[in-house]
This record gives structure tokens, sequence and C-alpha cells, in this order.
């Protein structure tokens, strides 16, 4: 029987991360992994959407081409190759993985693990025992009632992100970041999208301003969108999918030739034998306390089998976070509110920190600042004017409370919010600070000006 310091059941952000981490911390460390290495993120999820994503970003350049002086007598685009070369990046980052798994002396081991005790699972006719072993399992489409996948014309993301056939109509159920960003991407290839949200608003967990300058965009760029959905369900015949859903008191009936579900996940846990060993699950995921110990002594969980925070990067700091406590190290426990947040649409949408509602709710008297894409110079180069940065601030404190943005390069601004918020820098320390001209980061420093009423090259109202 194989014995670690640490195992991890999961091999995606969660778990290959604990393992390096655990292995450069010293620590004997073992995945058991019953797919491939990188988890859903990286095979069906992050990875393969992202480039869909670049694709698409590049075939709407080139339909604007005539913007930039450029033109040709005929373009084609191909989906299929799209897919093709999602799978590629795919394939390349898998071998990154297990190159580095490899070098960091980290035992990988394939099959399904299922608990015999707190310290030792079953891995196919294989015993593996571990002083601390780590859930990492992650989670997958949850089937609803209504809207079950059959992975040809209702599908799931996965389904989609494995779908070489360009539609020439889907509708979408789920506004949120699969949601809107798998219409972006159908959207640049010319298929007719409309999109279906329960709640009023797309992308209903951001600030409700970023969320109505998304709607804005999608509404010049011709995405439909109905929010406020009801009842909504699909079938499916004929190779055509039928949605009906009840939108402002009306029933909206909605042909197309596929459907894609966006919503709902659930956490792998049924194959683990949690209650074995007395893991609590409640609404579907592994209870876990602030240290993410389940309360069985040894056994830790960490990324989307928690169901805390269903990001690949939450997943990864997680499973840091357990590693260097168990190696002795006072690793700092997670705030989740100052954790970003990317949406990969057109435009991009990025966030970190409380939205404005939430501030309010929570009794802050609350200051904004905002500055229009629109106003900045590197977005006017780009021909980007859609979107806009806002600062949520305490008017007592000066305390950053939150950061949001709409925009092109809004992911890679995430960065710089991200550290603010971090290190507790406030709106006049971000608009102290220098950016560089002309670039996207000034639209941060201005809305941080605006707080306090000092935007530069904006005036309120104007």
């Amino acid at each position: 029987m194989a014995s670690y310091d640490v195992a991890i059941i999961g091999g995606g952000p969660g778990g290959y991360v604990a393992a390096i981490r655990a292995a450069q911390l010293g620590m004997k460390a073992a995945v058991i992994e019953k797919e491939r290495l990188g988890g859903l993120c990286l095979n069906w999820g992050c990875i393969p959407s992202k480039a869909l994503l670049w694709n698409a970003e590049v075939v709407r350049l080139l339909r604007d081409a005539g913007t930039y002086g450029i033109s040709f007598d005929y373009l084609h685009v191909d989906i299929a190759k799209a897919v093709d070369r999602s799978r590629q990046v795919v394939d390349q980052m898998v071998k990154g993985v297990e190159f580095l798994l490899d070098k960091h002396g980290v035992v990988v081991i394939a099959g399904e693990a299922s608990f015999e005790s707190p310290k030792r699972v079953r891995v196919g006719d294989e015993m593996v025992e571990a002083n601390d072993i780590i859930i990492a399992t992650g989670a997958r489409p949850r089937a609803l009632p209504g809207l079950e996948t059959d992975g040809r014309v209702i599908l799931n993301s996965r389904d989609a992100l494995a779908l070489r056939e360009q539609p020439r109509s889907v509708v979408i159920v789920g506004g949120g970041p699969i949601g809107v960003e798998f219409a972006t991407y159908w959207h640049a290839y010319g298929v007719d999208v409309t999109v279906v949200e329960l709640l009023d608003h797309l992308l209903p967990l951001e600030d409700e301003e970023t969320s109505t300058q998304l709607e804005r965009a999608f509404k010049k760029r011709g995405i439909k969108f109905l929010t406020g959905a009801t009842d909504t369900k699909a079938t499916a015949g004929k190779g055509r999918a039928t949605v009906i859903t009840t939108a402002k008191g009306k029933e909206q009936r909605l042909e197309a030739d596929r459907v894609l579900v966006g919503i709902g996940f659930e956490a792998n846990v049924a194959a683990l034998g949690l209650d074995r060993i007395g893991v609590q699950v409640e609404r579907g995921y592994i209870k876990v306390d602030e240290r993410l110990s389940t309360g069985v002594d040894g056994v830790w969980a960490v990324g989307d089998c928690t169901g805390i925070m269903n990001l690949a990067h939450v997943a990864s700091a997680m499973g840091v976070m357990v590693v260097e406590r168990l190696a002795g190290r006072e690793s700092p426990p997670l705030d989740y509110v100052k954790l970003p947040r990317a949406t990969f649409c057109e435009p991009e949408v990025a966030s970190v920190g409380l939205t404005e509602k939430q501030a309010r709710e929570a009794g802050y008297d609350v200051r904004v600042g905002k500055f229009p894409v629109r106003a900045n110079g590197r977005a006017k180069a780009m021909n980007a004017a859609d979107g806009q940065a806002k600062i949520v601030a305490d008017a007592k404190t000066g305390e950053t409370l939150g950061i949001h943005i709409v925009g092109p390069m809004a992911t890679e601004l995430l960065a710089e919010a991200s550290l603010a918020m971090t290190l507790e820098a406030t709106p006049r320390e971000l608009g102290w600070t220098v950016a560089a001209h002309p670039t996207m980061g000034e639209v941060v420093k201005e809305a941080a000006l605006a707080v306090e009423g000092e935007a530069i090259h904006f005036i309120s109202g104007a």
C-alpha cells in the first residue's frame, strides 16, 4: 500500500496546484485523477472556452476590417477549425500540468477514489494512505427538470465546447458567465442568439450598472435576451429545439437549432463514499469550515466541490492555503469578498469586492466614482466605446469596497483592482497612482478620482 504525506483527490486547478505546492514544501504528495489532469477548467471550461472566444474576437475584427482600412473579397470562417484549435490548446496545457507534476515528484494515480477511512482511499485494486487527504473533485453541470440535455440538440457547456457544426440559431438558458460568453462566441460567427435569464439582469451577481452596461452593448450588437424569464422548458424534436418561457407575464415560444443550458452545477461527490467517514454534504456540496476542514480529522475539501465560489483561481488559492497550513506555515485565511471575478464576454466584465447594492445593504455610507470607456484614449484607438470603470467606496473611512469594470481588457485590469483591494488601497491612493498613457488602466485611475469628483478627463453628467 502506497503511503503519502498528502493525497489529493482530483487533478483540477485546486488539486494539481495543491500538489505542486505541497511538493515545494517538502511533502510527499499524490494526485488521484479519474480522467485527464487539469479538471473541468482546463479540459472543458476556462481554457477551451477562452480559445474559442479569442477565435471569435479575430472573426469580429475581420468583419469590421473596413473600419481600419482593410478590405478583401471573401471571408470564410470555419467554426470546426476553431474547435479543433481549442482542443490543441487544451492538449498543450494538459501536457504542461503533467510535466510540472512530474518535475516536482508528485505521483499521479489514475482512477476513481473512494474512502475506506479518513486516512485511506481505494483506487481500483490499489489502496492509498495519507496523513491528510484533500478532496478537490470539482463540479459538473446539474440536470434540471424541464431542461434535460441530450448532447445533440439540447446541450450543456461541455457539449457546446465540442460542437463543430455552426448552428443558425441558439437559445441560451442562463445569463450568467457561461451564457454571456457563449453568446459572444456564437454571435461573432453570425449565429442568431437569444439569452434567457431568470433574474432581472444578465450577469445578475454583478453590480447592477455592470449588467446594464453589458445589456446595452449586447443590444447594439444584436444579441437578444429575455430577463425575468420563469418556468423555462426546452424540448427537442426532428433536429430542432423549442424553448417555452414566461417573461413579463407573457409566454414566449422560441425555436432554435440548439439550446444551451448554462445554469446549475453540482459537486462530484457521489462516488467518494463520504458517508463512510462522516463528511457532511449540504445542498449537494461538501460542508467545510473557514479552514476548509470537513470536520473529519485530516480530511479537507477545496474548490468547486465546496460550492463556496466556483472559480478556478479560487480553487487554486484554497489548495495552496490548506497545504501551507499542513506544512506549518501561517497562510492567511481567504477573504472571498476580495477574490476577483472575470467574465470573457464582449465587452469583458471584471470585478472584485462588494457591489454598490451590497455595500449599501451592509450599512456603509457609500460613495461611488465612475469613468466611461468612451472617454479613454486607448479605447478610442481600439474603436471601443462600451463600458465603464466603477469604484464603490466608504465615504466615512475612504476604504475601497469594490471595483467593477466593463470594457476592453477589463479582465487584464482585474489584477490591478485585485491588488488594490488586497493592499487596502483607498480611492485617493488609486487616484495618485500614475497610469501610463494611453492605456486602459487610466479608466481605473479616473474612476478613483471620480469618487471625490476629481476625474480629469470626464465631467459627470456630460
